[in-house]
């Protein structure tokens, strides 16, 4: 018996792809609510609007080849979201980056473009520095809970997963934490971010680990070893992510040129 004939889409292949672009844009305000499936339509939208030459992936529902690298959950503002596109002319990034910010919606806005370098940009994305803004809460009232927290080697949390009930430890993955007031937390944020002057302020860097380790994660474990219940939930915002200096504890540019 002859084998069934396979099913071969008609027309001419797609162009393939010349070039990789990487980007950097930021979640702000109102935006920080946009989810990653609606943030991923309003962007195909806007790159046909600013008329990029996409590349689109073979089969009989061909997509843009576009992909995403650790996106900041629902609720949480970014300064440094990231995601890379292909495209079948080679295009000057700056021109991209203009464009493409002018074609999507204020709050969502495009800080960087550059051509990509070799290696995946989710290999360079190992920490996230973060900036938690917790109203109702004095400086010294959160910096003994962070000191608390800081202290342990271990510490549990129990997160509820689609799965299921997850227990992870989240102490192995603070790289760094600090207290600040919003003076002196208003100095070091992005240039894009106002502080709002009545809270205190954690400051942290947070490695990338498996399962990701999230700023609620932490403060639930804030919650549980030092009774820290905020009155109103804490404003989260991403100021970068990227590669991890170890000696300094800081998270660097995952769009510098050099190895990727």
């Amino acid at each position: 018996m002859a084998p069934p004939r396979q099913r071969v889409p008609e027309g001419p292949a797609p162009d393939p792809a010349v070039q990789k672009l990487r980007v950097r844009y930021a979640k702000r305000g109102r935006l920080r609510f946009t989810s990653s499936r609606d943030f991923q339509r309003a962007l195909e939208r806007a790159l046909r609007r600013a008329d990029v030459p996409m590349a689109f992936s073979a089969g009989f529902h061909p997509h843009p080849k576009i992909s995403y690298a650790n996106a900041a959950s629902t609720g949480t503002a970014s300064e440094a979201e990231y995601f890379e596109v292909q495209v079948t002319e080679r295009v000057d990034p700056e021109s991209v980056r203009a464009a493409l910010d002018e074609a999507l919606p204020g709050g969502i806005d495009i800080v960087q473009v550059v051509e990509a370098g070799q290696g995946a940009l989710a290999d360079r994305l190992q920490a996230s520095d973060w900036l938690v803004e917790v109203s109702g809460v004095s400086v010294n009232e959160l910096r003994e809970a962070v000191d608390r927290l800081l202290e342990r080697e271990t510490v549990e949390v129990t997160r509820i997963t689609k799965s299921g009930p997850r227990t992870f430890d989240v102490r192995r993955a603070i790289v760094s934490a600090r207290v600040q007031g919003p003076g002196e937390a208003a100095r070091d944020a992005a240039a894009n971010h106002e502080i709002r002057p009545d809270c205190a302020i954690l400051r942290m860097v947070v490695r990338h680990t498996t399962p990701a380790v999230r700023p609620d994660d932490i403060l639930t474990a804030l919650r549980e070893i030092a009774d820290l219940v905020p009155p109103r939930p804490p404003l989260v915002t991403r100021l970068a992510q990227g590669p991890l200096d170890t000696a300094t504890a800081r998270v660097t540019d995952p769009l510098d040129p050099g190895p990727a």
